[in-house]
Formats: C-alpha cells, structure tokens, sequence
C-alpha cells in the first residue's frame, strides 16, 4: 500500500467529526420522503465514537472516542429516536474534568511518562452492540460490556453475563446462532501467556460455557465466524511490542507491528466444545471484519471476509479525528475455503475488486450459505484516499451481480444493517446517513430488492450522529 503524503482540503464527512456530538432525548422522527413499510417494527441500534476532543485536544485515533447509542424504535405511531453516550465511568471522569484521563487504543494519559503504567484504560464502550431480551449491551474491544436499557438507553453499568471475570476482555463481534439462540464471543488475555478467551452464552446472554486457547503472541483479533460446527479465527501477523506501552511512550495502536514472515494463523473450533479442530497457516494479510461462514456440502468451510495487504488500514483510521486522510490502505472481499480438520486453505478468490468495508449477512442467515453480502463502498469517481464510504451495496454471490446505492455526493452511509419485514418475506435496509450538505443525519431505508433505486423512506433526525461502527436490529416480535 503507498501513502499519499499531499495535503488536500477536509471532505464534508469531517464535519460529522467536528464537534462532539449531541444527546437528544426521545424524539418523534419527521419523515422526510416516502413512508415506513408497516411491516418494519422493531429497533435499530447503532453504536460509535461522539466524541473525539476534550479540552482542545483530538483523540488518538477513531477508535478512542467515546461510545455513542443511537435507538431508533419503529412503532404503529410511527418512528422515534434517541441518542446518549454510555456512561462509563471514564467517560463521567473525562465529563468532569474536561480533559483527556486514561490510556485509550491510540493515546497515552497525561502526565510522566514513568507515571502513565499505573494508568487504567478507558473502556470506551464505542464499537458496536448486542439486543438481549431485557437490555442493550454496549460492546467494546478491550474490556466487559456496559448494559443499557432498551428504550431509554440509560447506562445500568458494567455486565458480566452472569460469569465474566472483571477484568477480562468481551469482544464487540459477537455472532448468535439464529437456529439454537446460542450467542459466542471471544477475548484477547494480553499477558505474558496471551489467550484466546472463547464464550458462549444462551439467548439471555448468559455465559453458559468458556474455553481457553494459548496464543504465540499478541495480535490485533477483531472479529471471527460462525460456521454452524465450527467458529473461525485468523489471527493476523501482527504484534504489539508491549515494552513501549508499558513503559508509557507509546500507545497501543502504535506499538503493533506488522510482521508478514508469521504469516495469518487460523484456528478452527468445534462450536459445541468450544476446543480447537485444528489451527494452520497462510499467507498474510490482515483483516477487521467477516460477512459470513458456512460449511459447504463437501464439508470444507467458507470464510467470506474483507481482506487488507498489510496493517496500513490502521493508519488511515487514525487519521480519521484529524479530518483528512492521507493513506491510501483498502481492503476487498475475498472467500477462502478450509479444511476444517487441517486449517489448511484449499481455495482463496476474490469475490469483489473494488474496496468496500463493513459486510453483513441477514441475521437469519449467520453460519448457513448466504446468497446476498451487504457492505459500505465508495461512489464512482471520488477520490478514495480523501473520501469515506458514500454508497451502499449488495453483491449477490451466486451470479456476482453488485447492486449499489449511491447516496450522492457529501453523503455518507454507515454499515448497511438487513431487517426483515414482519408480515412478510421481505427484508428492508437500514443505514444512517450524514449529509454534508445539509449538516444534518437521517434514517434511510431501502427495499433489500431494489437498492439502486430511491429510498422508500427518509427520516430527519435531530442531530448530528457521527460515522458510527456497528449495530443491530431487535424485532417487535
């Protein structure tokens, strides 16, 4: 990947970023254009950084900003949202000192560097989501999860499911079986002896059953698949250099480096034991997030993902806060087939050449063969380094027809989140877009069979919710 080192002038997307962002309470939505399918009943939630300054200062990096929830609830009286930021306990800290406190994933705390190690780190609680029957619980990378109240979003506090220990990880891609109702996650133990910490939990959230698996050092794993049998790991060549972090020089997201010569590790788990099948190698290559996986009739597994040449992609999301970005680091989506009973890759083929970030698959569908991917790309002829994601699109991959969304120009969708109608077999697509032109944010929603034509229905909301990570879709029945 080369590194665009011109300075050009900030896109309209930076503005989403340019002031924190602003709660609201419950608002009934206007709509814009169009009308809500009476079949859409239900909530979207969505979570990310709202705010990436303190006191005059920027984050480190996009990933340090506080956690925000965005709820949207469809109901027979139409639609109605509000949006609160999680209130962890550094956020309150940060609210009332109005300054950065802790060490986050691309900053240090304040102070002696010789005095930065007996610094906690913030749980930003900002990454994505997961509907429980009786809560929301806010998702975060290094850290347990905060649970919300469904409707309200008021922050209850710190959950451990019933049996997380407290100063363990649960990771922000959580992936539920949608025949058992079984829900499997995973932590990073970042010690001298790194693990692999495995969850499954029933559909309360409830961890029922954990496993633990050694690794050879610390990686950066962010995401994994369900493939019915088995859960999927790549664990990509990177490592963070811990002296550096302990000794409170450098942040985290700075002391990971790339190292090609490990190659990407895979492990393979059995999903009702939660111990390993088998683990392999390949080549490398780093990747943030998975569409899907399936086991294919001939028993190989297929891993649908979105595949990046090196760790440069965290570089230009580090640039994110700063309004311009300058790297030029994108990934594709690709398949690669496995043995399950080896780990070893028996076909790898990309499915899309054209970047593209943020895959889901409908939610039914998770760890069975899905014809449609869904994900976030960029409109024709912009400029990819500068710009950020401004259409939405669905590829078929059966026949690798692309059907896309332009949302138009200074408008950016965020990861397109599949919704299935109520009364029928149809599924709508929901995204939130930030209008550039406008300074303002809607709901759009799409027919998932016709997503090159207009939105069948724009909602105006409030305020302003800046480009978000992840959410989900809790149905009304």
């Amino acid at each position: 990947m080369k590194t665009d080192t011109k300075i050009s002038a900030q896109k309209s997307w930076a503005k989403a970023f340019a002031h924190p962002a602003a709660e609201f309470p419950l608002t009934q939505l206007s709509v814009k254009s169009g009308k809500i399918p009476d079949g859409l009943r239900g909530s979207l939630y969505r979570n990310g950084p709202g705010r990436l300054e303190r006191g005059g200062m920027t984050a480190g990096h996009w990933f340090d900003g506080d956690g925000a929830i965005l709820a949207v609830h469809f109901t027979d009286a139409g639609a109605a949202a509000v949006y609160r930021y999680v209130q962890t306990a550094g956020y309150l800290a940060e609210e009332k000192a109005n300054r950065f406190l802790y060490t986050n994933y691309g900053m240090t705390a304040p102070g002696p560097a010789w005095l930065r190690w007996t610094k906690s780190v913030k749980n930003a609680a900002n990454t994505s989501v997961l509907a429980l029957p009786d809560r929301l619980l806010a998702l975060w990378e290094g850290g347990p999860p905060h649970s919300l109240d469904l409707q309200t979003l008021e922050t209850k506090g710190i959950d451990n499911l019933g049996n997380l220990d407290s100063n363990f990880s649960y990771s922000a891609h959580c992936k539920r079986d949608p025949i058992t109702g079984n829900i499997f996650n995973f932590g990073i133990t970042s010690s001298a002896s790194p693990k692999l910490n495995l969850y499954k939990s029933d559909c309360t959230g409830k961890i029922v059953q954990k496993a633990t698996i050694p690794l050879d050092g610390i990686s950066l794993v962010h995401d994994f698949v369900l493939a019915r049998k088995y859960l999927i790991f790549f664990v990509p060549p990177v490592r963070l250099n811990v002296l550096p972090v302990l000794a409170g020089i450098s942040s985290y997201g700075d002391s990971f480096d790339w190292k090609p010569k490990l190659k990407t590790q895979i492990l393979v788990i059995d999903s009702e034991t939660l111990s390993l099948v088998s683990c392999g190698e390949t080549d490398a290559w780093f990747q943030w997030h998975f569409a899907n996986g399936f086991v294919k009739e001939d028993g190989s597994v297929a891993v649908d993902f979105v595949r990046f040449a090196d760790f440069q992609t965290n570089q230009r999301l580090k640039e994110v806060p700063t309004g311009e970005t300058r790297t030029d680091a994108e990934g594709s989506l690709w398949r690669v087939c496995l043995n399950p009973e080896t780990a070893e890759v028996i076909a790898a083929e990309q499915l899309l050449d054209k970047a593209c970030e943020f895959p889901v698959v409908p939610a039914s569908e998770i760890g069975q063969d899905s014809r449609y991917i869904y994900l976030a790309m960029y409109r024709h002829d912009v400029d990819i380094v500068a710009e950020r994601y401004g259409a939405i699109a669905r590829l078929d991959t059966q026949t690798r027809n692309l059907t896309i969304a332009d949302c138009g120009e200074n408008r950016y969708p965020t990861e397109p989140v599949c919704v299935p109608d109520i009364f029928s077999e149809k599924d709508w697509i929901l995204t939130v877009v930030y209008d550039g032109n406008s300074d303002k944010s809607e709901v759009w929603i799409f027919d998932s069979e016709g997503l090159n034509s207009a939105p069948i229905c724009q909602l105006e909301l409030p305020g302003v919710i800046p480009l978000s990570f992840h959410g989900t879709w809790k149905s009304a029945i």
